[in-house]
């Protein structure tokens, strides 16, 4: 049986470079590795102190030449792989990878109605991050869905993973929709902009020191495009890009006083669903410093 059916359980990131990825994260994040590889394929453990969190993996040449690009992907954990796939097709996704033992379980990839990706996982092997344990350094701490329609994507999460509605942020014209799994509020999902990338999973890795991580971010190589952003209660945020391009957030503490005000960005809503306030523009803040 799974501990914490229907959470996230794991996450891997699939590149075209996993030397240069290793040394990015583990530079900007403070992961360690260890070597997972089997005979038939190369994998690294990133680990945050001595747990296992996430793995790396090269993108497969055929999935290059299809047009894939470097990106994380969730994996949910499931009491049975089987059921839930076929469950999968029946509420119109997609099942990219079928049922298969690998070095980390039982899963299978898959897509939701509206072509966002996700994982399966039964049977985790490198060991199980608890939910209980998601606010540590190094750790995912949040889990968001751009989605192209939140309502119509909420149904299908709760029809696979039994997800409950949690509290909702309301603006003009966004809302951004809290979802709770094994009864912990684990992420938020709302409709995307239509000029943004297709429907996908962003997650959030917690630093120490937002800023700090930023600039390592920037000196590897990275880059920072949304953000920061403050949160009510101190955290902030920012949406990045590795090297190959893969998009992950940040969320983290500040150490210093910032000088980058408010923005619109991700339509006024932080990553915990709540609304940011505008900051006053009378202190030679301004909402355009977003590097």
């Amino acid at each position: 049986m799974v501990d914490y059916p229907g959470c996230f359980a794991w996450y891997e990131l699939m590149t075209t470079d996993m030397a240069a990825a290793e040394r990015f994260y583990g530079n900007v994040v403070g992961w360690g590795s260890q070597d997972a590889s089997t005979p038939e394929l190369a994998y690294t453990l990133f680990t945050a102190g001595k747990v296992p969190v996430s793995g790396l993996i090269d993108l497969p040449e055929e999935g290059r030449k299809m047009g894939a690009w470097p990106r994380w992907m969730g994996y949910v954990g499931v009491n049975d792989v089987e059921v839930t796939v076929n469950r999968i097709k029946r509420l119109g996704g997609a099942v990219y990878v079928p049922p298969t033992n690998t070095n980390i379980g039982l899963i299978s990839v898959a897509t939701d109605p509206q072509t966002a990706t996700f994982g399966l996982v039964k049977g985790l092997k490198p060991g199980r991050q608890q939910p209980a344990e998601s606010g540590k350094p190094g750790r995912v701490g949040w889990h968001e869905l751009r989605a192209a329609d939140w309502e119509k994507a909420f149904v299908f999460y709760s029809e696979i993973f039994g997800w409950q509605k949690a509290d909702a942020e309301i603006s003009e014209t966004v809302t951004y929709q809290l979802f709770s799994a094994g009864g912990l509020t684990v992420g938020g999902m709302f409709t995307k902009r239509p000029e943004e990338p297709l429907p996908f999973w962003l997650f959030y890795f917690n630093v120490e020191d937002i800023d700090a991580a930023l600039e390592r971010v920037k000196a590897g190589g990275g880059q920072v495009f949304e953000g920061p952003h403050e949160l009510p209660g101190g955290s902030w945020i920012a949406r990045c890009a590795d090297p190959q391009g893969a998009v992950f957030a940040l969320q983290g503490r500040q150490s210093h006083g910032s000088k980058i005000g408010w923005s619109t960005e991700w339509s006024g809503f932080s990553s915990r669903g709540r609304l940011l306030a505008p900051k006053p523009r009378d202190r030679a803040r301004t909402p355009d410093s977003e590097s």
